[in-house]
């Protein structure tokens, strides 16, 4: 019998079966994931928000495995076929798998031809052929004769004692575990280009003839060539290499030798050997197939919203630029820069549409017009998205600059990842109606300079565009999994209750869009919060939920000083406590490091509040509301750099990391076109993962190795000892680099690429 669901998982995660118990019981009360890693540490034994995470997810699936085990249970049961022996290999079935397997024989299905050669009593000779080899089948095959039944000669009952056979053979749960096991530790997955497409899939070329071991195969080569099958291009089989093509498949021997079949020239070996044949080729390779083949996919897509987890958590933790005044523009040709002014709490104060580049080419007009638009509003910064003319209205702020040094301005380049989306959705409608949408993305591309948390929750985590292969993975697991990683890095930092909308709260512990909506409600009704104790006047905002968000909630100019920081309400009584026991004010205590530090945090502990709060509350009052976030840094984008033809091997270059992938990083060095710093260039020692090395939207400096200017490709190396290779690029499946405007992105990606990653990973 399995142990309870809770001690296989405290066995998977290294801990003590009480701490997952205890971690269970209060997810099962309503307790978010955020709530219990920050504020219940005492009870869980300190589990944090990672593994607290995959605790919620195994316990999901452990769950349902025991729902799903008690229905087998009782189907078998039902048919009156549940031996004790079947039983205890239910009970102790440890994966969803593996119950299925054991499920198979007498799981309800349509007739099949081996119910219809048993019901015609054919099933004596199966057992008795397969048991005695000695005997000749077509003799004994005439005993069974039962023309009303459909078997009227020798010949179909012998092919009805094979339908049972292999049905059987087919349905043995311990052969169809050994059979995976062995296709997934030797199987290779081939792929073949389908004739006549040569031309229509060129961009699969690199797998029209390929192999590779399926237990090895990394995730984002499994889904290129899964989209290239989908697509018609790839036909995609497993196989295992063989010495002799023409040779028995191995797995036939496993067959075989599992049911006792030999061939010793006896007069039904032959017979059972082709019924071995038959049960691989028709039945169990298809199914055996189709199921690693599922299997690849799932640990592929696995490892694909992994990656965008990784890359999103990165992107909504950098470093925010802050409450600032800040231009934002939108870059365009044709349709002018649109520019939007934002105050320094992010209010729209202004906007204006210039037309610097072709075919109006007015920039003296635009410069003038931005120049006075700094200075009425004091701007300090000014955000350029990373679309098409990018770097063109970066060097038209460059000039603005140049011109006006008394207004003291900072550019920097911010990803417009997603900002179109954000433009045309219903929130942005609401918060700017009478705003033309195409203003509306440079309002977002100024807002996500200044905090990007707050913006980038404003827009699905799925059009941000950082991963791998998004659209080929279920959609619904990639929304769950970003969710969650929104969900943690916004209680991570914390929310100011009196400036936060409505989308950003909603995303904190505890919190829904309607308790959103009606904390906005209740404070445009009545004013700024004073105290989080005021919170529980919103409507429908009750004690459980002030429990799970209060603490996430910060009001930094309240009455209390308490109220600005992470200390929850609940544990104000032990800073009471501390306040009493020093006989200091608040006030004069917070911040006050050296004086914190002296104190022993154990002598403050009490039956609710253990050592782990204790501890947290003295380091929160020593940097109170302190940002979890990295400093503020911009990248520079060097001079005179602006296109693939500027670029030279050789040359050392600033840029931004865009996309961490499992076999590199790409990297914006401001020249349309991201380049690649392939794994084996991000350092100096081995690296598994390149997560380790970098994360999105670290500024790092690199080698430009090779350009290859008809393909598009920047190799770019992080070693600066790297000599480059003067030759092009003549191109791998995974060196290349993407187009950065969004015309370019969208003509030449194929479909279903993020615009987050290569176009050519394939």
């Amino acid at each position: 019998m399995l142990p309870p669901i809770e001690y296989r998982i405290a066995d998977e995660l290294g801990v003590s079966p009480r701490q997952v118990i205890a971690a269970v019981q209060l997810l099962d009360d309503g307790a978010t994931v955020p709530f219990v890693a920050r504020y219940r540490k005492e009870v869980t034994g300190g589990l944090d928000d990672t593994q607290l995470r995959t605790l919620e997810e195994r316990l999901g699936y452990l769950r349902e495995l025991e729902d799903r085990r008690a229905t087998v249970i009782a189907s078998i049961d039902e048919q009156g076929k549940l031996t004790p022996d079947l039983r205890a290999e239910v009970e102790n079935a440890d994966t969803k798998q593996r119950l299925e397997d054991l499920y198979l024989p007498y799981k309800p299905k349509r007739r099949t031809k081996a119910q219809i050669a048993r019901e015609a009593g054919i099933a004596p000779l199966a057992e008795s052929l397969l048991a005695d080899p000695a005997q000749v089948p077509e003799t004994e095959a005439e005993k069974y004769l039962n023309a009303d039944a459909g078997f009227p000669d020798a010949k179909s009952v012998l092919e009805g004692a094979r339908q049972i056979l292999m049905e059987q053979f087919a349905e043995d749960a311990t052969l169809l575990g050994e059979l995976r096991d062995y296709l997934h530790e030797h199987g290779d997955v081939r792929s073949s280009v389908i004739e006549g497409k040569e031309n229509e899939g060129a961009k699969f070329r690199d797998w029209f003839d390929f192999r590779e071991p399926i237990a090895r195969m990394p995730s984002h080569r499994a889904l290129a060539l899964l989209r290239g099958r989908n697509e018609g291009v790839l036909r995609l089989a497993l196989d295992v290499e063989r010495p002799d093509p023409d040779a028995p498949h191995p797995c036939e021997g496993r067959i075989a030798a599992r049911f006792g079949i030999r061939n010793q020239g006896r007069p039904a070996d032959r017979w059972l050997a082709d019924t071995v044949r038959w049960t691989w080729s028709v039945k169990v390779s298809i199914h055996l197939e189709l199921e690693l083949m599922s299997e690849l996919r799932e640990r592929a897509e696995e490892e694909a919203i992994r990656v965008f987890a990784r890359n999103l958590k990165d992107l909504l933790l950098a470093a925010p630029a802050g409450s600032r005044p800040t231009i934002g523009l939108d870059p365009g040709i044709r349709t002018g820069v649109k520019v939007a002014v934002v105050d320094a709490t992010g209010k729209l104060v202004d906007t204006a549409t210039v037309y610097p580049f072709e075919p109006r080419r007015d920039r003296e007009s635009a410069l003038a017009a931005l120049a006075i638009l700094a200075k009425k509003h004091r701007v300090e910064l000014i955000a350029i998205g990373n679309g098409t003319a990018s770097r063109e209205t970066d060097a038209l702020a460059a000039e603005l600059m140049q011109r006006h040094p008394e207004l003291k301005l900072t550019k920097v380049m911010v990803s417009e990842a997603g900002a179109s989306v954000y433009s045309a959705s219903e929130l942005a409608a609401r918060e700017f109606p009478d705003v033309d949408v195409s203003l509306r993305g440079a309002v977002s591309i100024a807002r996500r300079l200044q905090d990007p948390l707050a913006e980038l929750v404003k827009i699905d985590p799925k059009s941000i565009g950082v991963g791998q292969y998004q659209h080929d993975v279920n959609q619904s697991r990639l929304a769950k999994g970003l969710d969650a990683v929104v969900e943690d890095c916004v209680n991570a930092v914390g929310v100011d209750v009196n400036m936060a909308s409505a989308p950003l709260l909603a995303r904190i512990s505890g919190l829904n869009p309607t308790l959103a909506a009606n904390i906005v409600e209740y404070r445009n009704a009545n004013g700024p919060f004073r105290s989080r104790a005021a919170l529980k006047d919103v409507p429908r905002l009750g004690p459980k939920t002030f429990e799970q968000a209060a603490g996430f909630l910060r009001i930094p100019s309240g009455d209390n000083p308490l109220d600005a920081s992470s200390v929850h309400p609940e544990a104000y009584p032990v800073v009471e406590r501390i306040l009493a026991r020093v006989q200091k004010g608040v006030r004069e205590l917070m911040g006050n490091g050296s004086f914190l530090k002296s104190l022993k945090p154990a002598e403050f502990t009490d039956e609710r509040f253990g050592l782990p709060t204790v501890q947290d509350i003295l380091s929160e009052l020593e940097k109170p509301g302190r940002d979890p976030r990295p400093e503020f840094r911009t990248a520079s984008f060097r001079e005179g750099i602006e296109t693939l033809k500027d670029l030279q091997p050789g040359m050392l270059l600033e840029g931004v990391v865009t996309n961490v992938t499992n076999f590199g990083a790409f990297v914006d060095i401001g020249v349309h076109q991201d380049g690649l710093v392939h794994i084996s260039a991000l350092s100096n020692t081995f690296v598994k993962d390149p997560h380790s090395v970098v994360k999105a939207g670290q500024v790092v400096k690199v080698k430009v190795l090779e350009v290859d200017i008809p393909r598009n490709r920047i190799a770019l190396t992080m070693r600066l000892a790297d000599e480059p290779a003067r030759p092009a690029v003549t191109g791998s499946r995974e060196r290349d680099a993407r187009p950065r405007s969004a015309a370019g992105r969208d003509a030449q990606r194929p479909p279903g690429i993020n615009k987050g990653l290569s176009i050519t990973l394939l």
